[in-house]
């Protein structure tokens, strides 16, 4: 059975590299803030305005527990995931988690160039962002996942990484440092 879960910042790449990963696995890909939109009928800023962070937190929590006991997966978490509840607790204990680092430049870049609004950065400048970036980045789970995955060359300027290197990256132990949960 296959379960894999990428943690990471906003912007770090976690969709674009799940969508291939999946593909080069043959196991269908979630991104989790997807999985809720869709359950709910609303984009997750609207959740974030209507419900307040804390209200959003608990349905995300809810349909992480849901969507994380899908065999055969790909899911992909929103950069808050980890660190609320016991979400990154629950995911070690029933899935291989890989965090995808990212410096702040690149996530700076990343989210300047997306086109889905982030309620946490919404009204942020880029010096902000980055700033926001390089706080939150110190204090997110990445000391807790399962494999950590930094993005070399030109896989960390745009993931136009061929399908086959994604894969390498979680395949090999070599590729990613191991941490303790």
């Amino acid at each position: 059975m296959v379960r894999i879960v990428l943690l990471g910042f906003m912007g770090a790449g976690k969709t674009t590299v799940g969508h291939q990963l999946a593909a080069s696995l043959g196991v269908p890909f979630y991104d989790l803030d997807w999985y809720i939109q869709m359950r709910f009928h609303r984009t997750v800023e609207q959740l974030f305005e209507e419900r307040g962070e804390e209200g959003f937190r608990e349905i995300e929590h809810n349909m992480l527990h849901e969507v994380a006991e899908f065999e055969n997966v790909v899911l992909s978490c929103g950069g808050g995931t980890p660190c609320f509840f016991d979400n990154m607790e629950y995911l070690n204990s029933n899935s291989e988690t890989v965090y995808l680092k990212a410096e702040p430049e690149v996530l700076a870049m990343h989210l300047k160039m997306g086109k889905v609004a982030r309620p946490l950065i919404k009204g942020k400048t880029e010096e902000e962002a980055m700033e926001l970036a390089k706080k939150e980045l110190g204090e997110r789970a990445v000391k807790m996942a399962s494999r950590k995955v930094e993005p070399k060359g030109f896989f960390g300027k745009l993931f136009s990484q061929p399908v086959w290197e994604v894969t390498a990256a979680v395949d090999e132990p070599d590729v990613y440092e191991r941490t303790a949960p």
